[in-house]
Order: C-alpha cells, then structure tokens, then sequence
C-alpha cells in the first residue's frame, strides 16, 4: 500500500494503467481532459485523460479542479456523488473553465475496465 498522492502512489498509478490497457470508455468519457490541483499537506497535481489518473497538470485541459486533500480522499474511500455535490457546494472543490467535462463525470458511465482499474488503484492506496 502506498500513501494516497506520494510518489510510490503515483508510481504505483502509473503501472496499473499501463497493465490496464484500453479502458473501452464510452466517447463522453474518454474524451474528458482534466487537470487536478490538490492543495493541504498531501498537496499535488495530476490529471485525467482516457479515463486514466497521472501525475502532474498537462497543457490541453479544458477544466481545472482544486480540491483540498483531505476532501479528494474521503470521496475518493467512499464514492459518494453526493458528497461531492456538497463539498462543491461548500466551497471545498473549485472549478475553473468548461464546467462541461465536471457534468459528463457526474452522469458518465464507466466501463468494466474502468471500474477495475479504479478497484485494483484502492486497494494499493492507503488514506
């Protein structure tokens, strides 16, 4: 288990996607481009392409998250959609850019493959 955000986690990310393969996303999803700032003590950057988590922002995204870490692992742990609802609602999240790809995220369904990936990234990550 590696600690959630370290280098060892995002290290660890980075084969399971590779493993991972073609993820079979349906367009609205694979097509999201979305760059993550994570602000507190476990303070990082990464983004989301393909459906995929990596480390550090990349230039084309269309949006830009801000969350504080310790909001991004408790609804990371529990998947909660509406806890995101109100942590945004609260001040907690920021978006910056096409609220667009934020919308698709909240409705998109994930593929098999997905949901494998995200299950296999829980359990090395340790909150």
């Amino acid at each position: 288990m590696a600690k959630f955000l370290s280098q060892a986690w995002f290290n660890q990310v980075n084969e399971l996607n590779q493993a991972a393969g073609n993820l079979n996303l349906p367009p609205n999803l694979a097509n999201v481009l979305l760059n993550a700032k994570v602000t507190g003590d476990d303070s990082a950057e990464l983004h989301l392409k393909e459906g995929k988590i990596f480390q550090g922002l990349t230039e084309n995204a269309i949006s830009t998250v801000t969350v504080d870490s310790e909001t991004l692992s408790q609804l990371i742990s529990t998947g909660d959609a509406n806890q995101a609802i109100e942590a945004f609602m609260l001040g907690k999240i920021r978006i910056d850019g096409d609220m667009t790809q934020i919308m698709t995220l909240q409705s998109a369904k994930p593929s098999q493959e997905q949901k494998e990936l995200f299950k296999k990234i829980l359990q090395i990550t340790e909150f």
